[in-house]
């Protein structure tokens, strides 16, 4: 057991990332933790115009389920998810998500039971509380999923990685609207509140379920332990280590306040939750105002808009194989900043059209802004991710400014909030962007030298950090190959090691000439 964690046998990751066949059932179990809480986001939206009906609140009231979902619980818990994380690794911090989550689920029942007309308020508030914990839970369940689905396999290939995974939360954000459509708006339902109570422990039972899962599995640990400098970790390929940085830029480590790339990255997913939220937050209201449909029709409508924005997750992932993801995200963000533009001005199904479109070009800006922000962090990689997932509190601040707009004018001149987090984000991708290199296929990186591999086998990291051959001298090449490799020489021209380690050659054999310095 390693850094304090959960007492089963944790495997090691050798060479840094997992490949193949060995990397399937991690990251199937991350992508269950990606179902649950896109389920419990799908039902948010519908729960706040529910609430809107039965319980008498305003829109700018029903925004308190945003303010605490996205403000209470992202922006106040992820820094202490994030230090967990450091402390004890994923495993640990995944089963404290799944029993927050699980635990603000079940009191939701109570709260549903006990609601009368003559105590709404009341009961508005301890829903409040519930989605709070609910919220907690997942801030905790993202900051560690994120992260691991970045690092768990190939570097080069993270953002569509970590691209795919989410895209089994969009499959379970449009399911939540479906189930919610039937289960609060239909019949004798459409002003109770006993559905919402069962619907709510299903998600609860759920949430016990994936951590029965996880208590039992045998999660590979990936984490940030001291150096590991004379000791050989073998991976499956042939070279040594993973790919550098892409661009060709020299990994260094730095203070977190100074990794500017996070810091901007964190502003602009901000901004992109924001304006996420205030997309399908409002859009019942505006299929019902600006267009002519009934709140059912606008639960259905949403839920088809999630299917859109599941798909859109898909195929990003696949572009993202192809393509720089700064680039991708620079013509998305200026695609939904002119539809935002539109729909701000839009009647009838025209404008609940281009919403349902906004779905699918928003769609991998989240993972895509994590995996850029979160680069090259080395050590600070976790708290980073923490960082990164505060972001989320995004959707706490501009729902409430959307929800007043709407409240003193309209629904549909609300819409021009959410078109200023997708010009922030335009900002921050186009500039990174151009600050490296203005590609637009995907760059795959250079062959590197690994001059470092950092962790332990059993519950530690691996941390290699690379430098590109092209870039150094033979002198240097030589260098770093010797720092590497604990001390030990490479024959330029047969390219075999002439050093042993731990008292044997390469192949085996005692030998008791040479010692590795330390």
């Amino acid at each position: 057991m390693a850094g304090g964690g959960i007492p089963t046998d944790v495997p090691g990751v050798a060479g840094g990332y997992l490949s193949g066949k060995k990397l399937i059932y991690p990251l199937s179990l991350v992508i269950s933790l990606f179902f649950l809480w896109g389920f419990s986001y799908g039902l948010l939206d519908v729960l706040n115009k529910h609430f809107q009906t039965v319980l008498g609140v305003t829109r700018l009231e029903s925004t308190g389920l945003q303010v605490m979902y996205f403000g209470g619980g992202y922006l106040c818990f992820s820094p202490i998810a994030a230090e967990v994380l450091k402390r004890k690794g994923y495993k640990v911090t995944i089963l404290m998500g799944l029993t927050l989550y699980s635990l603000g689920a079940i009191f939701f029942w109570p709260v549903a039971h006990f609601s009368t007309p003559t105590n709404e308020k009341a009961a508005f508030g301890g829903f409040l509380a519930c989605t709070f914990v609910i919220a907690c839970g997942l801030a905790t369940l993202e900051t560690s999923a994120n992260s691991y689905a970045v690092v768990i396999g190939h570097p080069a290939t993270a953002s569509a990685r970590l691209q795919f995974a989410q895209s089994f939360n969009g499959v379970a954000s449009f399911t939540g609207p479906l189930i919610a459509s039937k289960a609060f708006f239909s019949g004798e339902n459409a002003n109770s509140l006993t559905n919402v109570q069962y619907v709510y422990l299903a998600v609860a039972c759920a949430g016990v379920a994936v951590g029965v899962l996880f208590f039992f599995s045998k999660l590979p640990e990936v984490s940030e332990s001291a150096g590991r400098a004379g000791s050989i970790v073998a991976g499956d390929s042939e070279e040594l280590g993973l790919p550098l940085d892409q661009y060709g830029n020299i990994i260094a480590q730095k203070p977190l306040y100074k990794e500017y790339n996070m810091i901007f990255g964190f502003v602009a997913q901000f901004a992109y939750v924001g304006a996420q939220v205030t997309i399908a937050t409002f859009f019942i209201n505006y299929s019902t105002e600006a267009a002519s449909y009934t709140s059912e029709e606008g639960a259905r409508l949403l839920s088809y808009g999630l299917i859109v924005f599941t798909i859109g997750r898909f195929i990003a992932a696949g572009v993202a194989y192809f393509l720089e993801s700064n680039f991708v995200l620079m013509l998305y963000a200026a695609v939904c900043i002119a539809l935002t533009a539109y729909v701000s001005n839009a009647h009838g199904t025209s404008g609940v059209a281009c919403i349902i479109v906004i779905f699918f070009f928003m769609a991998p800006m989240y993972p895509s802004i994590f995996t850029i922000g979160t680069a090259n962090l080395g050590r600070n990689t976790r708290r980073g991710a923490g960082i990164l997932v505060m972001g989320v509190s995004g959707g706490a601040v501009f729902p409430p400014i959307q929800g007043a707009i709407a409240d003193s004018s309209t629904t549909r001149i609300s819409y021009l909030v959410p078109m200023v987090g997708f010009i922030v984000v335009l900002a921050y991708v186009t500039t990174h962007w151009i600050r490296h290199g203005m590609h637009i296929l995907r760059v795959k990186g250079d062959n590197v030298v690994a001059t470092a591999l950092e962790g332990g086998a059993v519950g530690g990291a691996v941390q290699t950090v690379h430098y590109d051959e092209k870039r150094l001298s033979i002198a240097e090449i030589e260098k770093v190959r010797r720092s590497s490799l604990a001390g030990a020489s490479v024959n330029p021209i047969t390219g075999r090691m002439n050093a042993t380690f731990g008292g044997y050659d390469l192949k085996g054999d005692r030998e008791d000439v040479v010692q590795p310095t330390r």
